[in-house]
């Protein structure tokens, strides 16, 4: 890597360590980890980013992500609040809640990364969506003080939700009127079916090595 590089990370979420359940109760598969000491050893400086910041003059991230209406956690890895040996995160950062122990993960300080575009509006990029696209899409227009959503991109976490909760998710997005909905890894076959279904005009498909150009 070149030197000098910044990574913006959500929070000290990003740095616990997270596991899976193994058919054993009880026993759990590591899920891996951010270790702050091998990042900072590679000369890269880490930029904690809990409230709106600003990135390279142009694009911004939308901070910590408020939770309201119907979007809620879905299954997922566990995650463990406190030191690991030399790894983890700092305990300190979430009150209340029980140390050393695998939970169930809030993703508290997942974020997206965000452009917006002149004459356009929003381009959002989610993270993984664990806190709900709608949720994102609305921190992001309430940080820009923009309303106009011109493209959604990323993971969408939706390929482990009910019908129920996919048909409310669609409907709110189509509300929104997003121009393009690009969606990638864990969005679900059954989010790109019902988007074909209510918003075939709006889905753009991608595989590795897809470019998009948007705004021009």
């Amino acid at each position: 890597m070149r030197p000098n590089l910044t990574l913006y990370v959500g929070g000290e979420d990003n740095f616990c360590d997270r596991k899976i359940p193994t058919a054993t109760p009880g026993h759990f598969t590591d899920f891996g980890h951010l270790d702050r000491k091998e990042v900072s050893a590679q000369h890269v400086n880490i930029v904690s980013c809990e409230k709106p910041t600003v990135i390279a003059g142009q694009a911004f991230t939308t901070g910590t992500i408020a939770r309201s209406g119907f979007e809620k956690r879905q299954p997922g890895p566990l995650v463990v609040y406190g030191k690991q040996g030399e790894f983890g995160c700092d305990a300190s950062a979430f009150p209340g809640r029980e140390t050393g122990k695998p939970l169930p993960d809030d993703h508290i300080n997942e974020h997206a990364t965000c452009f917006n575009l002149k004459d356009k509006g929003l381009v959002v990029i989610t993270s993984c969506g664990h806190v709900g696209i709608i949720n994102t899409i609305h921190q992001a227009m309430d940080v820009a003080g923009v309303k106009k959503l011109h493209a959604l991109v990323g993971g969408f976490h939706l390929a482990v939700v009910d019908d129920d909760y996919l048909k409310r998710s669609i409907a709110e997005l189509k509300v929104l009127d997003p121009d393009v909905v690009i969606p990638m890894h864990c969005s679900g076959t059954n989010f790109i079916q019902a988007m074909r279904e209510q918003m075939p005009d709006r889905l753009a498909l991608s595989t590795t090595g897809t470019e998009f150009l948007l705004g021009a």
